[in-house]
């Protein structure tokens, strides 16, 4: 095997993108914002302050939990898996310089959701 060329890494994510993978599907016919408002119910906290790391976009965290319920993962291959796979990254909306959310943000995520009582109602959507 020959040395790599320059644009070699834009020729394969064209190929891969041609394939239209099913995840990418989804990401396109699914109106993901529509999510917003059940997401935000079960997500909203009053911050005593603004000190601490900013909120995670809770459509990002959805978006692992969906993954994770299509490819019945646990939280910790969750989280290895969407910093592993370029098609999980894409999915959830973050990039080679964002911070994947970790096994226990995902799994405080869901609790959030459980306790306020969304969670069934998003994905019987």
């Amino acid at each position: 095997m020959g040395q790599r060329g320059f644009w070699d890494e834009e020729k394969r994510i064209h190929r891969l993108q041609q394939k239209k993978p099913t995840l990418a599907t989804l990401s396109e016919t699914i109106p993901w914002e529509a999510f917003r408002p059940l997401l935000e119910q079960g997500y909203s906290h009053e911050r005593k302050s603004n000190a601490g790391r900013k909120r995670i976009d809770p459509l990002i965290l959805f978006k692992m939990l969906v993954l994770q319920q299509l490819f019945n993962l646990s939280d910790e291959e969750l989280e290895f898996q969407v910093n592993d796979r370029r098609s999980f990254e894409e999915f959830v909306g973050l990039g080679v310089m964002n911070t994947i959310p970790d096994a226990t943000t995902i799994a405080f995520f869901r609790e959030r959701l459980r306790k306020a009582g969304v969670i069934d109602e998003l994905f019987d959507r």
